[in-house]
């Protein structure tokens, strides 16, 4: 065996290509190659900007001792988790299953048929912190294997039985409005009331969580729930967790304040934390919201854009993994006192005092990672103008040390997320840069990763993964309708459908309904899992459901109410015991139940007095609706209730519609205000 790795498109893979590990990539040679030598396979799972991920590389992928075990006694198997989502979603639900914590990077022991027996995430070089040494892991897995592998393969093809059994379901539930409202009460009772979020160790955004939590204060106006989520929103902002100069959140932080991240960047955590954003200042109108929205759409752009128009997966935390010269976690980002006095010279007091810069520190050796915790943002205007000037200088500064690697392999399902929230802000905010970076990669996404109307999941140096997955079709087809509501273009809309009408060809379990992960014809996995619960990105079946629900407002069509009414109730029983995991899924639901529909119809699109009903409209705090700016002779769907509905005296006239139903139109800025306001006080 040869380490094949160096044939491989992904950054985090070819990281491990010249380790002497005998590394293979999971395919149908590498498969085979362990059923022929009946040995069992380590399969190791991470991805470019997990730091722990290269701690085990260096302590032991990379230790020639160690790799010769490896190689003595597996086929050693590396997958990027980012590049096959379906593999490690199998996996970490068997990790799960056998009562440990998922994580990164996953170490799973498995049959050569591929069936899991044992597993764990970072295993160190020594015995240390209760965790055993990797070695003596390595070697007790491979002697469980031999003495007895009949066993060990029945046991674990009994393993699979019990994932299969609980991946496919078979019991059927309702989602009501109470168990909405019961759900987001013990969810909030679970939170932080001094800091907002949730843990009192590390801090993950969960921004599914915070999202149900807004929801249930739009259904039943209650400020507790709009405290908790803006008392979470405001220290994500002012955190550490927040990058002050460039812009752009971290994965998460190790400590409860938001100040200490681990200090990757992810495209999908920064899309989801803007469109949480832009609710809550639509809410509020806070300048914090709006700019940290700015900031995080222009690093988006600035940073993560890919020469071809898509959106790069992540920037990693470590400099010293790349051959830097500054080693360490967080390097790039963090300072000492006398960086700061150097680079701002006497302006650094002011400074220092806002951005909680001390000799001390507030890190490691004095180290400080900037953040505003004590000192809040936006009450003095002209003092906010001062720091804007200082943040410069330090980010021109910053931006001569050596970066951390980025890892632009472009992925379908998360550039959907990136182009909903750029879509949204851009609208919100009267921005057509982000729009335009928007329309860049749906763009780029149809020309370089799709065949026809079929997606790839995973695009990098010209090559595509063979196949997406639920998810990539589910992001992209909410993608096009958001798209579809910032332009009015019908063919957005129109790929939309299509995208749906192939997730309902290849992915839906006609057996018991919902959405399988991977297609009927997927190759080289053990089974096919369906699932509602989310990770770090709202599930597939979540967002399938709201993409059902906006296409069924706009057409009337019955395929699309049924098939998301079928979802919900294929997962509502497991959701009333596992309701966290299963967020968007309870939002989502929602959206059948009362959606509105506010259209614009004007003679061109730049037409004024269209412009001020689409601010007032992208102004409002709802996020139960569907907004559409349309010129005269655009034809909306057939089955829509405004469709062939005509002007009022040839002026801008707006279309406000529930259901099937649609208000008394409207020519008059003053009533239409009025009426938004009066909708808005009943939606969810």
């Amino acid at each position: 065996m040869n380490n094949r790795l160096n044939q491989q498109t992904s950054p985090y893979l070819l990281l491990h290509k010249d380790n002497p590990v005998q590394w293979q990539p999971w395919d149908d040679e590498a498969l085979a190659l362990a059923r022929d030598l009946d040995r069992p396979i380590l399969l190791s799972i991470g991805y470019s900007a997990c730091h722990w991920c290269h701690v085990m590389a260096e302590e032991s992928f990379e230790d020639v001792e160690t790799a010769l075990t490896m190689n003595e006694l597996y086929v050693n198997i590396k997958v990027d988790r980012e590049e096959r989502p379906d593999l490690d979603n199998i996996y970490q639900s068997a990790l799960a299953n056998m009562g440990q914590r998922r994580g990164w990077p996953l170490t799973m022991f498995l049959t050569p048929g591929g069936e899991p027996f044992s597993g764990g995430t970072y295993f160190p070089p020594t015995a240390r912190q209760g965790f055993p040494a990797f070695k003596d892991v390595l070697l007790a897995n491979a002697e469980v294997y031999s003495q007895d592998p009949q066993q060990v393969i029945q046991a674990a093809k009994k393993r699979l039985t019990d994932l299969t059994i609980s991946a496919q379901g078979d019991r059927i539930g309702e989602i009501s409005i109470e168990f909405l409202n019961h759900a987001a009460e013990r969810i909030l009772d679970g939170m932080d009331i001094v800091y907002g979020g949730f843990g009192i160790d590390a801090k993950f955004p969960q921004t599914m969580l915070l999202d149900l939590l807004w929801q249930a204060y739009g259904r039943t106006g209650h400020t507790t729930f709009r405290e908790a989520v803006l008392r979470s929103a405001e220290h994500m902002c002012l955190g550490g967790i927040f990058d002050h100069l460039g812009g752009g959140f971290a994965r998460y932080t190790i400590d409860d304040r938001w100040i200490i991240p681990h200090f990757e960047k992810m495209l999908y955590d920064n899309a989801l934390i803007m469109s949480l954003l832009i609710l809550v200042w639509r809410e509020t109108k806070n300048p914090l919201f709006s700019h940290s929205i700015e900031l995080t759409a222009n690093w988006m752009i600035r940073e993560m854009k890919t020469t071809e128009g898509g959106f790069a997966s992540s920037v990693a935390a470590d400099s010293d993994a790349y051959g830097a010269t500054e080693a360490g976690e967080g390097a790039y980002y963090i300072w000492t006192e006398s960086e700061i006095d150097s680079v701002l010279g006497e302006q650094a007091t002011l400074f220092k005092q806002y951005y909680d810069v001390t000799f001390t520190g507030n890190w490691e050796d004095g180290k400080t990672i900037l953040n505003r915790m004590d000192h809040p943002f936006g009450r003095d205007p002209e003092l906010e103008q001062v720091l804007v000037q200082h943040r410069q200088k330090l980010f021109q500064f910053r931006q001569n040390r050596p970066r951390p690697q980025l890892d632009d392999k472009i992925l379908a399902d998360w550039n959907g997320l990136a182009i909903i929230a750029l879509a949204e802000a851009g609208a919100t905010f009267e921005r057509k840069d982000w729009i335009e970076a928007a329309v860049d990669a749906y763009a780029f996404i149809q020309r370089k990763m799709s065949t026809g109307d079929s997606l790839h999941h995973a695009y990098r140096l010209g090559r595509n993964t063979p196949m997406a997955l639920l998810d990539d079709y589910a992001n992209m087809a909410q993608a096009a309708i958001t798209l579809y509501q910032v332009s009015g273009q019908i063919s957005y809309l129109d790929q939309a459908r299509r995208w749906t009408e192939i997730t309902n060809e290849h992915y839906w379990d006609s057996a018991e309904g919902g959405y399988f992960f991977t297609a009927d014809n997927a190759r080289t996995i053990i089974f096919r899992n369906k699932t509602a619960s989310e990770t770090a990105t709202p599930s597939g079946n979540a967002m399938m459901v709201r993409v059902l629900a906006q296409l069924y407002a706009l057409s009337s069509e019955e395929v699309y109410r049924q098939h998301a009414e079928t979802t919900i109730a294929a997962f509502g029983f497991e959701a009333q015991s596992n309701f966290v995991a299963m967020a968007s899924l309870l939002n989502h639901s929602e959206l059948l139940r009362n959606m509105l529909q506010i259209i614009v119809v004007s003679d061109t699109a730049g037409e004024d007095k269209a412009q001020f009903f689409i601010r007032t409209i992208y102004e409002a705090s709802t996020a139960a609706r569907l907004v559409l700016h349309i010129t005269v002779g655009t034809m909306l769907p057939v089955g829509h209730p405004a469709f062939a509905k005509n002007l009022i005296n040839n002026a801008t006239t707006v279309f406000v519609c529930s259901g099937q139903t649609c208000q008394q139109p409207t020519s008059e800025l003053g009533d239409f205000e009025t009426l938004l306001e009066t909708l808005l006080l009943s939606a969810p």
